[in-house]
């Protein structure tokens, strides 16, 4: 499987220590199948005057066999608590790779709305399920960066 990373530099060794916590599936190095989303993800910083570079890699799928995964195949209630979790900074769970859809500005103002209790949950996901289509593969540990991701190319966009 390619798989695609946006940014503003090109990353031949993806490392733990440049991300950040309290995201989407927390610490980690995200990566998406869809080279479309990693082309938006660079925008944010051409908008900052820097450059887009989106860079390649091969993942044995596989290697999925092997990990603690978790995967969401659809916005539910269990991917919402997770986000919650993982955004809350209060994730303490062990999965080396976690997968599944993107927490993007208009999924974030519907997850505020919930958490502000102005909508309920079964609402909150109802709307979530109108999202376009987007994936994003989060590899958490540094094991798995270094054996099973292997960087191919880079291209500025």
């Amino acid at each position: 499987m390619i798989l695609y990373h946006g940014s503003y530099v090109e990353i031949a060794k993806p490392d733990l220590k440049h991300s950040r916590l309290n995201v989407d599936f927390g610490r980690g190095f995200y990566t998406t199948p869809i080279y479309e989303q990693a082309v938006k993800w660079c925008k944010k910083f051409k908008r900052q005057g820097k450059e887009g570079v989106v860079s390649y890699y091969r993942f044995d799928e596989d290697a999925f066999d092997k990990l603690k995964v978790l995967r969401f195949d659809s916005y539910s209630e269990e991917w919402l608590d997770f986000i919650l979790i993982c955004r809350g900074g209060k994730d303490i769970s062990d999965y080396d790779v976690v997968i599944g859809g993107v927490a993007n500005d208009k999924v974030f103002n519907t997850v505020e709305l919930y958490f502000d209790n102005l909508i309920d949950k079964s609402e909150a996901i109802r709307r979530l399920r109108y999202e376009r289509p987007n994936l994003q593969v989060c590899f958490r540990t540094e094991k798995v960066l270094a054996e099973y991701l292997h960087f191919e190319r880079s291209e500025q966009v």
